[in-house]
């Protein structure tokens, strides 16, 4: 199989918090589990650089653009290392074939008819003497009421036109604004209401529920015609002549960045990124997102790859994520009370982070953060239950019998077991079901524990050595298995049990240990948490 998995791009106007990682861990665990299968897998994302929050800031601060997209760029791409995600190329959009890319896409879909250029009347700001962008006005949302930004209200997330916007202001000055005609390119969105509706409609069995039930609140309104220009001196340059000083508006070219990362990660490795991702049955495709971004995935996104008639493979599966709230509160810049990426790795292991945030991720609804929920789950699952049955298993070795794994025979139940969790757990991961797969590799740790517990391995080694031979060969099998299932969700902690126990080249079905091999550098796999330490938070 070839499977394609884009992560969404995170925008750089601000670190990376918890419900970023919550959105985007699940693409870097689901790559993992097809190469582990031995599929060809492109996975991609970048730090989404440009538009308006980014030049308002770099206005304000006195500083480029550029720098301020360079400096988080940087640190995301730190914080995905540390975090041990598995991109095949992170980029970014201000990078020259990024650019490229998007202006010959849009060249395509211009010529195939699906964008036009449309003069109408837009917000200009007579004190600052300039139009202004969706995210330059705010006003009240028509909908809820609320406060809105010209693109969209902040409060029930209905994406909006600054038409729609009530009571308008400049957003840096605070005056009202008034409209201007000015010229501006536009997507026939309009045009695939009902492809999209096909595809929506054809995809409740892969897609998140609430990423069908925002589809359908979209398409039940009737989709519209979108421009696709903006009035900014930051951004890819529109490459149609009388527009030289417009940029393509971000919605448009960030998820373009799929196709730009990804055709750059086929010709490195020389091949027809074109007939990768044509549409057959030999290819799945995967979506990574937060719930605010459903509709740049299951509705603008979809109407592109269709406008440019390439026969791309549209998404097969939307894994969309729901909201990390921190004491019951959506994390707000505004109200400062995100938990930060870098600082929460700054004090805690990756495996750690990567187990928490999966285990009780937000996938059919938002979820609390909090770091002592956290620590308690490292020392429950990982500490209590997987960590104990790996050291106890191998420290005994180590002090009984010089680290050699004993010549036994696999107990046949125990592997009828481990083939059928690697069936279950496979299943969970492909449709994106990630809470419900780690959690039945944690029923296998348990059914571990309890067999290591009823055979009674200190009892044996006295009284028939055979029969202990066999259940603690069974269960170093168990460990590696175990690892084996568990190096998609926390790499780390895999990588030494492999190494303990001298597993090279695995895949996604059961391993049988060598027999009489000996032990090396084992250590203890993870370390209670000090449940007094004070934070300072």
């Amino acid at each position: 199989m070839k499977i394609f998995i884009g992560g969404a791009w995170p925008y750089a106007n601000n670190s990376l918090h918890v419900g970023h990682l919550a959105a985007l861990l699940p693409g870097d665990i689901i790559a993992r589990y097809y190469r582990k299968k031995g599929d060809e897998v492109i996975y991609v994302s970048g730090t989404d650089s440009h538009g308006t929050p980014i030049t308002m800031r770099a206005k304000k601060e006195g500083i480029s653009p550029e720098e301020i997209a360079t400096y988080y760029h940087n640190e995301f791409a730190d914080c995905f290392n540390k975090l041990d995600f598995s991109y095949d190329l992170y980029t970014r959009t201000c990078e020259e074939f990024h650019k490229k890319g998007v202006q010959e896409f849009l060249k395509q879909i211009m010529a195939n008819g699906y964008i036009y250029s449309q003069t109408e009347k837009q917000d200009y700001c007579p004190n600052c003497q300039e139009f202004l962008s969706d995210r330059e006005i705010e006003g009240t949302c028509p909908y809820c009421g609320g406060i809105a930004k010209g693109d969209q209200c902040e409060q029930c997330l209905t994406t909006l036109n600054a038409k729609e916007l009530l009571d308008k202001h400049c957003k840096a000055c605070g005056h009202s604004t008034i409209l201007k005609d000015n010229t501006h390119l536009v997507f026939a969105l309009s045009k695939f209401q009902n492809e999209i509706q096909q595809l929506v409609d054809s995809s409740t069995d892969k897609w998140r529920l609430h990423a069908i039930g925002e589809s359908i609140k979209y398409l039940n309104n009737g989709l519209i015609d979108r421009v696709i220009t903006r009035q900014l001196p930051w951004g890819v340059d529109t490459p149609f002549e009388g527009f030289e000083d417009k940029k393509i508006y971000v919605w448009v070219e960030a998820v373009l960045g799929y196709l730009t990362a990804g055709k750059k990660v086929a010709e490195e490795r020389g091949i027809d990124f074109s007939e990768f991702m044509k549409n057959s049955d030999d290819l799945l495709t995967y979506y990574t997102h937060g719930k605010d971004n459903i509709p740049f995935h299951t509705i603008i996104f979809p109407a592109l790859l269709l406008a440019l008639k390439e026969n791309i493979k549209l998404p097969d599966y939307i894994i969309s994520s729901e909201y990390v709230n921190i004491n019951d509160e959506k994390i707000s810049k505004s109200k400062g009370n995100g938990v930060i990426v870098k600082d929460l790795i700054s004090e805690y292991d990756s495996d750690t982070i990567r187990y928490y945030m999966i285990a009780n991720g937000p996938e059919r609804k938002d979820i609390n953060f909090s770091y002592e929920d956290l620590e308690q789950n490292h020392d429950k699952h990982l500490v209590g239950e997987y960590g104990n049955f790996v050291n106890r298993n191998l420290a005994y070795l180590i002090k009984k019998f010089d680290g050699i794994v004993p010549t036994g025979e696999m107990d046949s139940k125990i592997s009828d077991i481990i083939d059928k969790i690697y069936i279950l757990v496979g299943k969970n991961i492909e449709k994106g079901n990630l809470r419900n797969a780690i959690g039945q590799i944690f029923e296998l740790v348990q059914i571990a524990n309890k067999y290591y517990d009823e055979k009674q391995p200190w009892i044996l080694v006295k009284e028939n050595i055979e029969e202990f031979n066999n259940v603690t060969y069974t269960c170093i099998n168990l460990i590696a298995n175990i690892a084996n299932m568990l190096e998609p969700f926390i790499p780390k902690s895999t990588n030494k049990v492999f190494n303990m126990i001298g597993v090279n080249e695995t895949s996604w079905k059961q391993i049988v240990v060598p027999q009489n091999i000996k032990l090396k550098d084992v250590e203890i796999l993870f370390t209670r948490i000090n449940e007094k330490k004070v934070k300072t938070r």
